[in-house]
């Protein structure tokens, strides 16, 4: 029989979301352990090494005005650079393809010189030992009056006075048995939220040189024909390494999927574009720790941020914290950041019977 395990606080997922909270409940003093069902940490942050930087297969920029992330850049010394944008943009429609002066996609963004995935890296990597905990899908979390919160994962028995949940909150409707279940509005606003790129897939090509650049291009486009739909620029700091991204929903992965891509790359940029150096398809919907099935079947992006999510449930005790939660810049990274602020900030506004929560 499994031993139960005592913590103040169980946050459920290592994304962005769910490393920013553990290290704002950890440094306030409490006992937090993250558990993670991927033998990763980052979630929808993931990035290919392609020296002398890396291609993001996930997450990808972030944008002005987005203090928290920029803040967290710098205090983990990850350096960021801008998004190229010099160039024109390609129209592709069913009657062929069409120069358009300037670049009409992008705007001013930054992006990370190692691959987003190092500020997940670096705020894991800053956790005491064995918080962390890859491998543990939850499977169940029950409401115990005595004891707060039990989760249950296939190796372990965890009882906590809180659980942050850092994962898209109709994946934890899907995932994990509730007991009792949360309010029957609450779980009706869950499994119809959509799950930020989760019915998505992410194309990267990687080239030797930035070769549209000099022909005066951006290395933007957009489809009307598909199947990428809309294309930028993912070229490193002084173009390299070199390369190209697309978007595609996620139900045109399949045989076949590569070459038309590929065909579309070179209609929109050239003959070199047909023949990249590395090919990278990430489909999110695949991934079972990110999407539901049926995930493409969301599509009220209105729910993000609803007030439900940004209220504890079961006794003021479970907290959502994944970006599709966030009141501001849901979707990104730095609602994820927000999310897990506000998180924190509820649990830490709890008095504790393990540790005193701090006082003003």
């Amino acid at each position: 029989m499994l031993q139960p395990d005592g913590h103040d606080v169980v946050v459920i997922g290592a994304g962005m979301a769910g490393l920013a909270a553990t290290t704002a409940l950890v440094g306030a003093g409490r006992d937090v352990v993250c558990l993670e069902a991927r033998d990763r940490c980052g979630g929808r942050l993931l990035s290919a090494a392609a020296p002398p930087g890396a291609l993001d297969l996930g997450a990808t920029w972030y944008w002005e005005g987005e203090r928290r992330v920029a803040e967290l850049a710098g205090r983990l010394g990850v350096a960021t650079f801008e998004q190229h944008l010099a160039g024109d943009t390609m129209l592709q429609e069913s009657t062929g393809v069409r120069r358009l002066p300037g670049n009409m996609i992008d705007a001013p963004a930054r992006r990370f010189a190692p691959g987003a995935d190092a500020l997940a890296r670096g705020l894991a990597a800053g956790l005491p030992a064995n918080v962390l905990r890859l491998g543990s899908p939850v499977t169940s979390i029950h409401r115990d009056a005595a004891r707060g919160l039990e989760v249950r994962t296939p190796g372990a028995v965890l009882h906590a006075e809180h659980v942050v949940v850092a994962v898209p909150p109709v994946l934890a409707l899907t995932r994990i048995a509730f007991d009792p279940d949360p309010p029957s509005d609450l779980v009706r606003l869950a499994r119809t939220t959509p799950v930020w790129m989760g019915a998505v897939a992410k194309v990267v090509a990687r080239y030797s040189t930035a070769f549209w650049r000099d022909e005066g291009l951006a290395g933007a486009a957009f489809s009307r024909t598909g199947p990428l739909q809309e294309l930028h620029d993912m070229s490193g700091r002084d173009g390299r390494p070199a390369a190209l991204f697309g978007f595609a929903p996620a139900q045109a992965v399949g045989p076949g999927f590569e070459e038309a891509v590929l065909t579309q790359l070179s209609q929109l940029f050239g003959t070199a574009a047909a023949t990249p150096e590395s090919f990278h398809v990430q489909d999110w919907s695949s991934e079972p720790w990110t999407a539901p099935p049926a995930v493409h079947r969301l599509s009220d992006y209105s729910l993000f941020g609803h007030p439900l999510y940004q209220q504890p449930a079961l006794g003021g005790r479970l907290h959502w914290a994944s970006t599709e939660t966030a009141v501001q810049h849901a979707g990104h990274i730095e609602g994820a950041l927000a999310a897990a602020e506000r998180a924190a900030y509820a649990v830490l506004s709890t008095p504790s019977a393990r540790v005193a929560a701090p006082t003003s």
